[in-house]
């Protein structure tokens, strides 16, 4: 009777780790950094533009490169903390993000920060994977686990909140790169709460971490991204296409690298099971809908509307508090409904809400955005965070932080894509706009350029620039939300096929 008993205890034991939802809190921090510091990138935008004076190309590679860098990495940094410890790479990544912060916070060119947007990247790739893993592993409960996953994804949300209102309530005091050294405080608590907190957990037999398939992943990624990114801002050339070669060529040898080796940096017979790789596509599809709109909303505010920072911050408010109280009520609601309602719902209202934002102009008032910007927020809140958790169900716990990178690796691929094909919708009908006689060329650049040129002009001229490239900016903006409602409806669609009997693990 004890032997058959002794399991049973040891697997509740297991299941109701003690100080698991403390343990929680720091993976929480860990969201809390990236979430801010995505956030308060779009708000510094116009300030950076007027410091800085980088080029129309540099801005979105001021956006996207983060993106760039940490969707080449995620995949392998999953792996390497299933191998050498996922408690490890979190705290040293934590660490090294806060430190590169303050090199982002200092950028006196658009060159350094491009650059320092790139080492955040590499830092960022071995902080989400860990902390989707560390929650496989802190919570065996399955309910249990949606609702944790449901705070991490209400986390990230009010991250995108807080963001604004302190970067906000920062530029209207500081300097641009004050926003960047919020990271400090979070990253200081989040290190010293997780080291005494946070259990350890690795892979027991995890194989070599095969230099080989990193640098492939690396070079596929970014390669296959920067075409996509150079072909929608300059046409598809000669350079550009075989860039996408070298991209689709290393990745393809990545996949047949991990199909032929014993213990592979990725298992790709993950991709076999139906819900994982609908969840992943969903989430990389939903993103690139998104961008867009997440990228240039800020700048809507502040440059067309004329709201100050703080003001733009709490306006964005609504979409945080929608994916918060969603993300709360997804794991439930996937269980009483279905894991494809809940997901292909939340998409549609999602696509619905872009669609709204097309008729957007200078003086649409208030209660029309924030009302698009809850069912935004409520929509995406549903979906993510079920689909996070169907990717974690998925998989054995060993492989947790390696699947926990694939869908991270989505969300930062759709973020690159969106802002790449999305961002060069909105810039390349911006810079088409129709401007007085003696506007300065570098006004066609970005709508910040164009508010810092009409400080130097007659005040007519500068008054028509501004309200051509307003109205332009705009009619951009209209495009972009109009492509990602598309987008947004059509993977609405697919998601109910995919994830077609799909369920949340009930706990025993």
């Amino acid at each position: 009777m004890t032997s058959t008993l002794q399991p049973a205890r040891v697997a509740e034991a297991e299941e109701r780790r003690p100080g698991r939802w403390l343990a929680l809190s720091a993976l929480v921090l860990a969201v809390l950094l990236v979430a801010v510091d995505a956030t308060v990138l779009g708000l510094a935008t116009p300030y950076i533009s007027e410091d800085l004076n980088p080029s129309g190309t540099q801005l979105l590679w001021i956006g996207d490169v983060y993106s760039f860098v940490i969707a080449g990495l995620l995949v392998s940094m999953g792996s390497l903390g299933d191998r050498i410890g996922r408690k490890r790479i979190l705290l040293v990544g934590a660490t090294a993000f806060g430190a590169i912060s303050v090199l982002n916070a200092y950028a006196s060119t658009p060159g350094m920060l491009i650059a320092a947007r790139a080492l955040l990247g590499v830092a960022g790739a071995t902080l989400m994977p860990a902390t989707l893993a560390l929650i496989r592993n802190l919570f065996h409960d399955p309910r249990e686990r949606s609702l944790a996953v449901g705070i991490w994804g209400a986390a990230a949300s009010a991250g995108t909140a807080v963001g604004p209102i302190v970067g906000g309530f920062l530029l209207e005091h500081f300097w641009w790169g004050s926003v960047f050294l919020i990271n400090l405080p979070v990253m200081v608590v989040l290190v010293l709460v997780g080291g005494r907190t946070l259990p350890e957990s690795r892979n027991p037999a995890p194989g070599p971490w095969d230099l080989t398939s990193v640098v492939l992943s690396l070079v596929g990624m970014i390669a296959l991204v920067y075409a996509v990114k150079e072909a929608a801002t300059h046409g598809l050339t000669g350079v550009t296409a075989a860039t996408a070669l070298l991209g689709a060529t290393a990745l393809y040898g990545f996949v047949r690298r991990q199909l032929t080796m014993p213990k592979p940096l990725l298992d790709m017979r993950l991709f076999r099971n139906r819900g994982f790789s609908g969840a992943v596509l969903a989430d990389l599809l939903t993103v690139l809908g998104m961008s867009g709109l997440v990228f240039f909303l800020s700048q809507y505010l502040q440059l067309v509307q004329g709201r100050h920072p703080f003001e733009a911050g709490l306006a964005e408010l609504p979409a945080a508090v929608g994916a918060v109280a969603a993300g709360l009520a997804a794991g439930r609601a996937a269980r009483r409904y279905s894991v494809r309602a809940v997901v292909s719902g939340g998409l549609a209202a999602v696509g619905v809400a872009l669609a709204a934002l097309t008729t957007l102009s200078r003086s649409t008032g208030y209660p029309i955005l924030g009302a698009a910007l809850l069912v935004v927020g409520i929509g995406a809140g549903f979906s993510f965070t079920v689909t996070a958790d169907v990717i974690l169900s998925s998989v054995p716990k060993d492989q947790a932080g390696a699947a926990s990178a694939v869908s991270e690796t989505a969300y930062e691929l759709g973020a690159a894509l969106g802002i790449a094909l999305l961002g060069s919708i909105v810039m390349g009908v911006y810079r088409g706009f129709t401007a007085p006689p003696g506007t300065p060329v570098t006004a066609h650049e970005s709508l910040g350029a164009a508010v810092e040129a009409s400080t130097a002009m007659p005040s007519p001229t500068a008054a028509s620039m501004l309200t051509a490239a307003r109205d332009s900016f705009t009619h951009g903006l209209h495009l972009a939300s109009g492509a990602g409602a598309a987008v947004l409806l059509a993977t609405a669609a697919a998601a109910w096929f995919l994830l077609r009997n799909q369920r949340l693990e009930s706990a025993p």
